[in-house]
C-alpha cells in the first residue's frame, strides 16, 4: 500500500526563501551599481569618476592655455603693427618737413648760383673785352701828329678797363684774394701768457706760497693797518 502524500517533499526550501526576499541578495551586493543607476546626487563621487573629471578639468586647462598663448601672439603682432604704422607716420612726416626745406633751400641756392653765374658770365666777357682793348693800343704807332689824340683814346680805353676791373672785384671777392687761408700760423715769438704759465709750471708749491706773498704783501700790510685803526679808534 502506498505511503500518504506528503507536501514537504515536494517544496525547495531554497526557492521559497528567495521568493520571500525578491531581490534582497543583488541589493547587498550591488548597491552601489545601483545607486549609480539611479543617479544619487548625495552619494560620494567614485574614484574613476573624479579620475575622469581631473582629466577633463586638465583638458580644459590646456585649451585654455593654447588660446592664451594664442591671444598672446595676436596681442604681440598687433602692437608690433602699431608701433610700425606710428613709426611710419612719424617718419613719413618728418622726412616730408625735411625733404620740403631741403627742396626750398636747394632751390634758392640753386637760383643764386645761376644768377652768379650769369653774372660772372657776363663780366668775364666785359674783362675780355676790357683786356683786348687794352692790348690793342699800340704806342709805337704814335705820331707827333695824333699823340694828343691817342693818349686821350688810350687812357679812356685804361679807365673803362678800370672800371669794369672794379665792378668784377665788388660782385667776386674772389678777384680781391678772400679765398686765401683765414688765419696764418703765427711765427713769432710766443705769448706772454703762455711763457708765465709754462713759468709757474716749473715752480713748486712753496716757490708759489713765496711769489704770491711778494705780491700780495703790500695789499695784506695795508689791510692790517685799517684793521688796528678801527681796533684802537674802540
Amino acid at each position: 500500500m502506498a505511503a500518504p502524500f506528503d507536501p514537504s517533499e515536494f517544496v525547495d526550501d531554497d526557492f521559497h526563501s528567495g521568493r520571500k526576499t525578491p531581490g534582497s541578495g543583488f541589493a547587498t551586493v550591488s548597491g552601489t551599481n545601483a545607486a549609480l543607476l539611479t543617479g544619487d546626487p548625495t552619494r560620494a563621487p567614485t574614484r574613476e569618476e573624479l579620475d575622469a573629471k581631473v582629466g577633463d578639468m586638465q583638458n580644459k586647462l590646456a585649451e585654455l592655455k593654447r588660446a592664451q598663448q594664442e591671444l598672446e601672439r595676436e596681442r604681440s603682432d598687433l602692437e608690433e603693427t602699431r608701433r610700425r604704422q606710428v613709426e611710419f607716420t612719424k617718419g613719413r612726416q618728418e622726412m616730408e618737413q625735411h625733404l620740403t626745406r631741403g627742396i626750398g633751400l636747394l632751390e634758392e641756392a640753386e637760383f643764386a648760383l645761376r644768377r652768379d653765374a650769369e653774372q660772372m658770365s657776363k663780366s668775364l666777357l666785359d674783362l675780355r673785352e676790357a683786356v683786348l682793348k687794352v692790348q690793342a693800343v699800340h704806342e709805337e704807332a704814335w705820331t707827333k701828329d695824333n699823340l694828343n689824340t691817342e693818349l686821350t683814346r688810350a687812357l679812356t680805353t685804361i679807365e673803362n678797363a678800370r672800371m669794369e676791373w672794379n665792378t668784377a672785384r665788388l660782385k667776386f671777392p674772389i678777384l680781391n684774394g678772400s679765398n686765401a687761408p683765414a688765419e696764418a700760423t703765427p711765427t713769432g715769438p710766443a705769448p706772454a701768457d703762455s711763457s708765465l704759465e709754462s713759468l709757474l709750471r716749473e715752480k713748486s708749491y712753496a716757490e708759489l706760497c713765496k711769489i704770491g706773498l711778494a705780491l700780495t704783501w703790500p695789499v695784506a700790510l695795508t689791510a692790517l693797518a685799517i684793521f688796528l685803526a678801527l681796533l684802537l679808534r674802540r
